[in-house]
């Protein structure tokens, strides 16, 4: 009966322990992305990527093409307005920075 218990006891530790990194990254800042303060344009990283807030206002980099936001890039996270570029801040879905990459 006792090694019953103790297998029991191995099982539940085992399984709560594979447990802890879900739990860790359901609870962490990032899950709560919605609240990321938005990219400030006038930011170093901003600058070096030449992040605008309305894509219009790029039309004279030789990068920029016509209909190319945030929200159609893949680096956008939509639910949260993140970016993987700018992973402490959310993005304006209409803005646009040089590293914009087309959705796959």
């Amino acid at each position: 009966m006792a090694n019953q218990s103790r297998r029991d006891f191995m099982r539940n530790s085992l399984m709560g322990l594979a447990a802890l990194p879900l739990g860790a990254g359901i609870l962490s800042k990032s899950a709560f992305a919605d609240t990321l303060p938005r990219l400030d344009p006038g930011a170093d990283q901003a600058q070096a990527l030449n992040y605008v807030e309305v894509a219009a206002d790029a039309a004279d980099h030789p990068a920029y093409e016509e209909g190319e936001y945030c929200d159609n890039c893949m680096f956008f996270q939509a639910g949260t307005e993140g970016c993987t570029l700018f992973p402490q801040n959310s993005v304006e879905p209409k803005g646009w920075c040089q590293s914009w990459t087309a959705q796959a």
